[in-house]
């Protein structure tokens, strides 16, 4: 989606400009990953309009692959709206996508050739768009299943497009089971699982075939858990948060990199909580996102 960001620090209806930039959670880890110097293909559909080119233009100046990022002539670009961040809470956000192109996609527009890669980012947002995109998903998902290839999985719960909680978590958890490695926040694992505790969520997830689950807590770092290990890695401090969203999918991209480089659990779930403790220093889902170099001088702190 495109975001427009607030330019002062007015409630939405009284807001007078915007800063136009990108946004969405699929997005937001292509660029992290980007950044750290990975190749990334990206699978979406955007409309036919200054939007749509901006992001496509967007992806270009990042290196992202964009050759399955599909121009829709019938439907128009997403984009969200989105207040000044005030003392760190979470901004009040407005999404403008029912009917997007995006949310238009389908298992047809997995085209041959589109996997297998050595790993495939899904989140929880794309299944609850349509039923067309449900069903991309799961394609996504079977044909990364059936090449070999890792899945990572990032439930980003999204309620309201939901028709109810009950499908919400039938459909999350069915395609968690299908991933190696699930990255639930605190509250989105508590609700999936009906367990409170991060050993607990953890548990859940590694009975039904996942092989690493790192929960997200926040400024208390992450819960790291495979059959043989489980530990909490502490989070890195932050002495003033601008703006929470597109933490988690920093922490993912972090995660998802150093996995890929063959670090071990732990050291990605500390590369995770370096990421998010950045991105949540800067204004906008990937401003703060880093790139190698700023990653290094982040850790070596």
């Amino acid at each position: 989606m495109a975001l427009f960001m607030a330019a002062d620090g007015a409630p939405l209806p009284a807001v007078r400009s915007f800063e136009r930039t990108t946004a969405g959670a699929e997005l937001n880890v292509a660029v992290g990953l980007a950044r750290l110097g990975l190749r990334v293909a990206y699978l979406s559909a955007v409309g036919d309009d200054s939007l749509g080119r901006h992001l496509l233009d967007c992806m270009d100046a990042e290196g992202i692959d964009r050759r399955h990022v599909r121009t829709d002539p019938y439907h128009p670009t997403g984009f969200m709206l989105k207040a000044q961040p005030r003392d760190g809470a979470d901004p009040e956000v407005e999404y403008f996508r029912r009917g997007s192109a995006a949310s238009c996609l389908s298992a047809a527009d997995l085209p041959d050739g589109a996997l297998p890669a050595r790993l495939l980012h899904l989140t929880g947002i794309l299944p609850a768009l349509s039923p067309g995109c449900r069903e991309l998903a799961h394609a996504m998902a079977t044909r990364a299943r059936a090449a070999g290839s890792t899945i990572t999985f990032d439930p980003n719960l999204r309620p309201r497009l939901w028709r109810s909680q009950g499908e919400m978590i039938a459909e999350l958890n069915e395609l968690a089971s299908r991933a190696d490695v699930v990255l639930p926040g605190l509250a989105e694992g508590g609700l999936l699982t009906g367990r409170a505790e991060p050993a607990a969520i953890a548990d859940f997830y590694l009975s039904r075939g996942v092989r690493l689950v790192i929960v997200k807590l926040g400024p208390g770092g992450a819960y790291v858990a495979t059959a043989d290990e489980q530990r909490t890695v502490p989070g890195m401090p932050v002495a003033h948060v601008v703006d929470t969203v597109g933490a988690g999918d920093g922490f993912a991209a972090g995660v998802i990199s150093a996995l890929l480089e063959g670090l071990p659990p732990a050291a990605a779930a500390q590369r995770g909580n370096a990421v998010g403790a950045r991105v949540v220093q800067y204004r906008g889902d990937c401003e703060g996102l880093p790139t190698r170099a700023q990653l290094d001088a982040l850790l070596s702190m």
